[in-house]
């Protein structure tokens, strides 16, 4: 199988059941499959963005802050893809070319890349986190028929810019969560009748005083929607599972080997 993972940061699991209405349609018309997701802990974004790629907490992963520029360094889904001989692809934060392309970052080589022997193979970052959402979303479209890459990270700030600029208790946070399911619901089908597994799970969250990297539930707890290229899902499960979860699950699904370092369990 292929897989669109859709990393929106800074998304509350209580927003999204509360805002994201495509999404949580295709769940109760059990289309899908529902997690809550209990995060890892800072509940910062580069430490997280590791740890959902390595399946492993920062003090093993090493990656304990977001000012600590270096590429990953143990077993990642980048790496474990293109060795295995797959495609990769990503719309995403410069960040994740610094934790798996090269770092630092250069906006001119490396804003724009398609190269078979980086990690990312096909890459579009951007650097300012008001970046707008659409263009973040239309680019990834755009990668994912141009490239069909095996994997995709999809990866919208909006949220997290928002959250950190006006709080999550704002009506502009919280409409922004249905503003990422339109733009969702105009992308989904075409991934899914392409074949694609799609995840939408968020970092970490994001508390009303416009702030995260703390241990409450607002900045912790984070929704995982899994939707099936040929539907099926299991609706809401009300199950809350780790974080760490996340990258054997998304191996399993590429059909990949799992590393030894993965030591939690794919979900099922």
């Amino acid at each position: 199988m292929k897989v669109v993972l859709v990393l929106s940061d800074a998304l509350r699991d209580d927003i999204a059941a509360e805002r994201m209405g495509f999404l949580e349609h295709l769940i109760e018309t059990r289309q899908g499959t529902r997690y809550s997701v209990r995060g890892e802990l800072p509940t910062l974004s580069r430490p997280m963005y590791e740890t959902v790629h390595t399946g492993l907490p920062v003090t093993e992963h090493g990656i304990y802050s977001n000012q600590l520029v270096r590429r990953s360094s143990v077993p990642n889904i980048f790496e474990i893809a293109v060795r295995n001989g797959r495609t990769t692809a990503a719309a995403a934060h410069f960040w994740f070319s610094e934790l798996y392309n090269r770092a630092p970052f250069d906006p001119i080589e490396d804003r724009e890349v398609d190269d078979p022997s980086l990690l990312i193979q096909h890459g579009r970052f951007y650097f300012e986190d008001s970046f707008p959402d659409q263009d973040l979303f239309l680019a990834a479209a755009s990668l994912a028929r141009k490239f069909t890459p095996d994997y995709l990270l999809v990866h919208p700030m909006g949220m997290d810019f928002l959250g950190d600029s006006v709080g999550s208790a704002t009506a502009e946070y919280r409409n922004h969560a249905t503003v990422q399911d339109i733009l969702l619901a105009n992308l989904v089908p075409e991934w899914l009748q392409r074949g694609y597994v799609v995840l939408v799970t968020g970092d970490h969250g994001m508390s009303a005083d416009h702030s995260h990297g703390g241990t409450t539930a607002d900045v912790r707890m984070v929704p995982l929607y899994i939707l099936p290229p040929v539907g099926g899902g299991q609706g809401n499960t009300r199950e809350t599972i780790s974080q760490l979860r996340v990258a054997p699950t998304i191996l399993t699904l590429l059909g990949l080997p799992v590393p030894e370092t993965m030591k939690h369990p794919p979900i099922d």
